[in-house]
């Protein structure tokens, strides 16, 4: 998986923190929430999240950890799934489908 660099993370960041200072000060302002919830959108994106709360913790979570320490830690818990685990049931309960019978 790739990341985006640290740096521009930081940068989303307070953009995004800036705005919904903004926001919250000025709730009825169009622009300021179109603005708000376009960087939050654009956090979304770098961090790979569906929401902009999420994508903002998980912003702060990858600037205080490493990498390798962020993708074991993703989503807050750690990968733990083996990729046998992945395969589905055994050889013996799949079923077999022949072309033409």
């Amino acid at each position: 998986m790739l990341l985006p660099a640290k740096a521009e993370v930081a940068r989303q960041l307070r953009r995004y923190r800036a705005w919904e200072r903004a926001m919250l000060a000025a709730p009825a302002d169009l622009t300021v929430r179109t603005a708000f919830e376009d960087h939050g959108y654009t956090l979304c994106v770098l961090m790979g999240k569906r929401c902009a709360r999420e994508a903002a913790d998980a912003a702060e979570r990858y600037l205080r950890s490493t990498p390798t320490a962020y993708l074991l830690e993703q989503d807050g818990r750690p990968r733990t799934a083996s990729v046998s685990a992945r395969r589905g049931p055994p050889r013996s309960r799949r079923r077999r489908f022949h072309a033409g019978r």
